[in-house]
């Protein structure tokens, strides 16, 4: 399986998010990224080693195996453990671009990033792959209760992902002074008592 790829043999520890399971194992692979990984993957699944998995919703249940075979069409997003610089003869110019995935039961917020020069439509039209990457990525699920969760890199399955658009963190408050409109002012005195 490993003899046509080229570059040395490593174990990368992955955490992947199912609709219903967090999967955490190490990955016997070549590739150096993790949408590499992903999207490369000779089978439609990954089979990783030490592996726990936990299910949402239970108290304590964590299931140990030695090896699993996990399906690639159920996993919503990958996060990479320990993130790997990429070689510099594989960059190619991009521009990074804040977005908001939703991926139910799950959202992530994030740098996609996009090829220069286009407008924003052609660019979000020309993401392709399975998974897609985003960095400086945060994660939660309210209906779930994961609480917000920052990783350094982690990849979205593209087909599982219902929502991508640019997103702009904005404040509520922004604009509105405590002191203005009537903080200063005392209520009027009830009357017909």
């Amino acid at each position: 399986m490993f003899d046509s790829l080229g570059g040395t043999v490593q174990q990368v520890r992955l955490t992947l998010y199912t609709d219903s399971f967090v999967v955490r194992g190490a990955l016997t692979t070549r590739q150096r990224r993790v949408t590499d990984m992903l999207n490369l993957a000779e089978d439609r699944f990954l089979v990783m080693s030490d592996v726990t998995t936990d299910e949402f919703g239970t108290r304590g249940e964590t299931n140990r195996a030695e090896f699993a075979q996990v399906n690639l069409a159920s996993v919503l997003f990958a996060v990479v453990n320990e993130p790997v610089s990429p070689a510099p003869e594989l960059r190619t110019p991009k521009i990074p671009e804040e977005a908001l995935i939703s991926i139910p039961p799950f959202k992530v917020t994030g740098q996609i990033h996009l090829m220069p020069e286009r407008s924003l439509r052609d660019a979000l039209s020309e993401l392709t792959g399975h998974f897609l990457p985003v960095t400086d990525a945060t994660y939660w699920s309210d209906s779930l209760g994961e609480a917000r969760t920052q990783a350094e890199l982690l990849a979205v399955n593209h087909e599982r992902a219902q929502i991508l658009a640019p997103h702009r963190v904005t404040d509520p408050w922004a604009g509105l002074d405590s002191g203005s409109v009537g903080a200063s002012e005392t209520p009027p005195e009830p009357t017909g008592w």
